[in-house]
C-alpha cells in the first residue's frame, strides 16, 4: 500500500486517536464484511451480522474478552483512543463509546504501522472469543 509509505512516523504521532479511530473503523467494517462471506452469502443476513459487530456495545464486549492477549503497548493506544474526547451516539452508553473509540484507534494505530499480522489477528480474536467463528 504504496499511501502508507507516504505517513511519516512523525505524522502518525501527530494524528488524534479520533483520526486513528476512523481509520480502524473502516478496516474492522471491511474485516467482517469480507469474512463473514464464510458464514453465507445472504445481503439481509450479511448486513445484520456485520451492523452487530461493528456496533460500539459490540466493540466494548469484545474489547474485554481481548485485552488479556493485548501488549502493554497496545493497551496504552486503546486508553488514549478511549480518553480522547468525543460525543457517544444515543446507541450505546457513553462507556461503551469510548471503549469502542479505544479499539478502533488500536485497530488504525496497527493499520497505519502496516503492522498487518497483528490486526487480523486481533480481528480474528474479536470473531473467535464472541463466537462469531
Amino acid at each position: 500500500m504504496k499511501y502508507l509509505d507516504e505517513i511519516t512516523t512523525d505524522d502518525r504521532r501527530s494524528l488524534s486517536p479520533l483520526v486513528t479511530a476512523y481509520i480502524g473503523d473502516a478496516y474492522f467494517h471491511l474485516y467482517v464484511r469480507t469474512r463473514l462471506l464464510q458464514k453465507t452469502k445472504k445481503i439481509d443476513k450479511l448486513h445484520a451480522l456485520s451492523a452487530e459487530i461493528v456496533s460500539a456495545t459490540f466493540q466494548a464486549d469484545a474489547y474485554k474478552k481481548i485485552e488479556k492477549y493485548l501488549t502493554d503497548e497496545e493497551k496504552d493506544i486503546f486508553r488514549r483512543g478511549r480518553n480522547a474526547k468525543s460525543h457517544a451516539p444515543r446507541v450505546a452508553t457513553v462507556q461503551e463509546y469510548h471503549a469502542s473509540t479505544g479499539f478502533e484507534a488500536l485497530l488504525g494505530e496497527l493499520f497505519l504501522t502496516k503492522n498487518f499480522a497483528r490486526l487480523e489477528e486481533i480481528c480474528e480474536l474479536v470473531l473467535i472469543e464472541e463466537g462469531i467463528f
